[in-house]
């Protein structure tokens, strides 16, 4: 056995690196399909929990109305009010056996960290909405829109742009966080990693092994989700299509072209 830290490292990586890396692959669809999920469900209450009530509605409308956010608001207030670990033994050891349903511990764990993400997301979507400008919904209902097609075709677009950076969070958080599924016996990264540590007896060399994976993981989401984020940008310069309906003619006007003859003069 090597005397020196990074030869000791070396060992543990020959003998379990493929393991630990099998458990980081699980660490990451986890996450990746509970992010997804999760901003499913969120964009799903966020949705319910910005629908507006009005004088004119009916009295069975605001009921119903009421009744559902109040559900929606438990449902978010407990999600993320109480811890993931206590959740996912709550639920897959407690729940799922009194309701009769036996899943996988990979579909529970698909299952625990979407609701979980989708209660997270849900106040991140409503901030998002509420963040676009109101003159956009005025707009969009003076012209005939409904609240569905305001929401899908004007306010929604703008509100994802809003909110990608919170999606990107929530992914790097699953990704660190799926660690807590291993007290359900997912065999995700934390897990195998315990495996290692407990056969070879060196939980140093082994955890900076963990370490050095999911920031590998976590710093290359980050990249690709604020790669995302620029491409949603667009450009920094635009131009602007008008159609001459008098002359039949078309063209391209230009901004910057603008901002040259203006200089010029």
């Amino acid at each position: 056995m090597p005397t020196d830290f990074l030869g000791r490292v070396m060992v543990v990586f020959q003998r379990y690196g493929m393991s630990m890396l099998q458990g980081a692959g699980v660490s990451l669809k986890i996450a990746i399909v509970g992010t997804i999920v999760g901003c499913l469900i969120g964009f799903a209450v966020g949705l319910v929990q910005t629908i507006p009530m009005e004088e004119k509605d009916s009295l069975a409308k605001k009921i119903v109305l009421h009744v559902f956010k109040f559900i929606l608001n438990v449902y978010v207030e407990f999600f993320r009010g109480t811890p993931m670990m206590a959740q996912a033994m709550f639920i897959y050891f407690g729940l799922f056996p009194l309701m009769g349903i036996n899943p996988t511990m990979t579909q529970a764990a698909y299952f625990i960290l979407s609701i979980n993400t989708g209660a997270y997301m849900a106040e991140t979507v409503r901030g998002g909405i509420l963040s676009v400008d109101p003159g956009q919904t005025e707009g969009a209902k003076a012209i005939g829109m409904t609240h569905v097609q305001t929401m899908i075709y004007v306010i929604l677009p703008q509100a994802l742009r809003n909110i990608m950076p919170q999606i990107g969070n929530n992914l790097i958080i699953n990704i660190k966080d799926s660690c807590v599924l291993s007290v359900i016996g997912v065999a995700e990264l934390l897990y195998k990693t315990k495996a290692a540590a407990g056969a070879l007896y060196m939980n140093f060399e082994t955890y900076t092994i963990t370490m050095i994976m999911y920031f590998i993981m976590t710093f290359a989401c980050s990249r690709l989700l604020r790669w995302v984020e620029n491409r949603m940008d667009g450009a920094d310069n635009y131009d602007l299509a008008t159609t001459d309906t008098l002359a039949h003619t078309s063209g391209m006007y230009s901004y910057d072209d603008k901002n040259k003859k203006k200089e010029e003069e």
